[in-house]
């Protein structure tokens, strides 16, 4: 199967993100034809600083590698040195309906956030997505129920164009993991980890042990001793119990029997622990690739000549379908 899925270059990337995406990712590249893209066209959408970005890209794609992403087994690179993503964007616009993308709840909650900011770029965020996803001939992508909906819109804008131009793009599938796509603040439970939220309820996943267990032993919890998974009842411990499922590899139901008899403090000590033992080893391998830029900027070259294949035979396709050739 061929899979497709970015991040944006926006700072450090949290648990959060390395739970609902990268950690899938790593185990998709085992057996599938995967495609990783560091989004910055997405990314000057909102205000950024145009100093930071390049160092955010080159964060980004070291996060990648320390995780465990393997440029042998899969295509990794920067979407602005793919031309054909905005071209394809472009044509890809002319299809679909303005009101279709003002209905998006990203575009809602992105203007309510930043109202002196509100640019047709981000109007069409979506339709950018789905020039990333159907250039590829994409068939999973790999996404947090954030972006289900905008994977579902680039469905429509796939049959759309098959419908009017003719047979030219697969139709992606949604791949949701299914435990961790949401992963929660630790200071308040009933909304996403966020970096740009409060950062105590946040960890980075290159937080150092002592951050992480400040972070942990801080979270909110619910009232009650007792550590079960209910999440409208209990968001606070529920939350905790998946984070420390998805990093020890053990299920929910093992672990509220492991800590039937303890309190929250011992099972945030334990969960520190786990923590600390997991995200040791991609802080060291972070390190490392930092004193290499070079050698990650060179995966990045490969990878846009490997992608670039890809881009130019979709767009020669698109462009002959629709009379442009």
């Amino acid at each position: 199967m061929r899979i497709f899925s970015g991040v944006r270059p926006t700072g450090d990337v949290h648990i959060g993100n390395y739970l609902g995406a990268i950690k899938q990712w790593v185990k998709l590249q085992e057996k599938n034809e995967c495609i990783f893209c560091i989004v910055d066209l997405h990314a000057i959408t909102t205000p950024y600083k145009k100093e930071q970005l390049q160092k955010n890209i080159l964060e980004t794609t070291v996060t990648y590698l320390a995780a465990g992403l393997n440029p042998e087994k899969s295509i990794i690179f920067v979407q602005s040195q793919i031309k054909e993503h905005s071209e394809l964007a472009w044509l890809l616009g002319t299809i679909i309906p303005v009101g279709e993308l003002q209905r998006m709840t990203q575009f809602k909650e992105k203007t309510k956030k930043h109202p002196k900011y509100v640019n047709a770029g981000l109007l069409n965020y979506p339709v950018l997505m789905a020039a990333d996803i159907l250039l590829y001939q994409t068939q999973l992508v790999p996404v947090g129920k954030d972006q289900q909906q905008h994977v579902e819109l680039t469905r429509t804008i796939a049959r759309r164009f098959n419908q009017q131009f003719g047979k030219t793009f697969k139709l992606p599938q949604t791949l949701l993991s299914k435990t961790g796509a949401k992963i929660m603040s630790l200071q308040n439970p009933t909304k996403k980890m966020s970096k740009t939220g409060n950062p105590r309820g946040c960890i980075g996943l290159f937080d150092k042990p002592g951050i992480i267990k400040s972070k942990v032993m801080a979270a909110v919890t619910d009232t009650g001793k007792e550590i079960v998974y209910n999440p409208q009842k209990k968001p606070g411990i529920s939350n905790l119990l998946t984070i420390y499922s998805l990093f020890s590899e053990k299920p929910i139901k093992q672990l509220e029997t492991e800590f039937k008899d303890q309190d929250y403090v011992d099972f945030k000590e334990s969960l520190v622990k786990v923590l600390i033992k997991s995200l040791e080893p991609l802080r060291q391998k972070r390190k490392e690739l930092l004193d290499r830029e070079v050698y990650v900027n060179e995966i990045l070259n490969q990878g846009k000549r490997k992608a670039e294949i890809i881009a130019q035979s979709t767009i020669k396709e698109v462009k002959k379908n629709m009379g442009l050739l």
